[in-house]
């Protein structure tokens, strides 16, 4: 840290860093924002809205606050907002605790002034990374053996609001894009049009052959299910 830097962030300078800064702001407010007692660096603090990393500005103090998703593709690296920028480290450790809690946007941009969600609310409401996820699959000749199988089911009203993505060969469509635990199934394209569908993380699921008929009408009611 520069002598410039110094001067604008003696509090980060005195805790021996960003990091012990941000713990130590966080103690005093009885917050969890997910630091390990290992991390060194306040860049990818994993959450149900994707990963969260704080950037301190060179020529003033200011936080800067970003969310990433993760691509699932090599085509894909992710998608990522800067969702806000605070001078005030206690607001800043408050703010990501409470996202990592899963405070809905609404009341998040109502608690903290600095936070600007109007982009991220937007491009999840539009269905982003979603839609650019279907694109990116379905114009990747790395994934051209899976083309008719996502052209099927992206053909669904439904089935193309899942996010999807290519699991060895596999097509996996997932409820909710920002969360990998979330209901969803894997669906492999066998010779002669045939499918097998399973249900990850649903105990006892095992693979299931399914009549092409049957396929679209059985992946609705597997991502229905509670």
């Amino acid at each position: 840290m520069d002598a410039h830097r110094k001067d604008l962030y003696p509090d980060v300078t005195a805790a021996g860093g960003l990091v012990s800064a941000m713990k130590e702001a966080a103690k005093l407010r009885g917050c969890d924002i997910g630091l390990p007692p290992w991390a060194t660096e306040a860049i990818g603090i994993e959450t149900a809205r994707g990963y969260v990393s704080v950037h301190p500005a060179t020529e003033e103090r200011l936080f800067r606050v970003r969310v990433l998703i993760p691509g699932f593709t090599w085509e894909t690296p992710g998608f990522s907002w800067e969702i806000g920028s605070t001078d005030d480290l206690g607001l800043l450790v408050e703010a990501v605790a409470a996202w990592r809690e899963g405070m809905p946007l609404d009341e998040l941009a109502a608690r903290f002034e600095f936070l600007e969600l109007d982009e991220f609310a937007g491009a999840l409401e539009r269905g982003e990374p979603t839609s650019s996820q279907w694109a990116d699959l379905l114009s990747a000749e790395f994934h051209r053996r899976q083309w008719n199988l996502l052209r099927r089911l992206h053909a669904d009203e439904v089935l193309r609001n899942m996010f999807p993505t290519i699991t060895h060969g596999a097509v996996r469509l997932r409820v909710d894009q920002l969360d990998g635990t979330s209901r969803q199934v894997l669906v492999h394209e066998l010779e002669g049009e045939r499918y097998e569908v399973i249900r990850p993380g649903v105990p006892g699921d095992d693979w299931a052959e399914v009549p092409t008929g049957d396929l679209i009408a059985y992946l609705r009611t597997a991502l229905n299910q509670q």
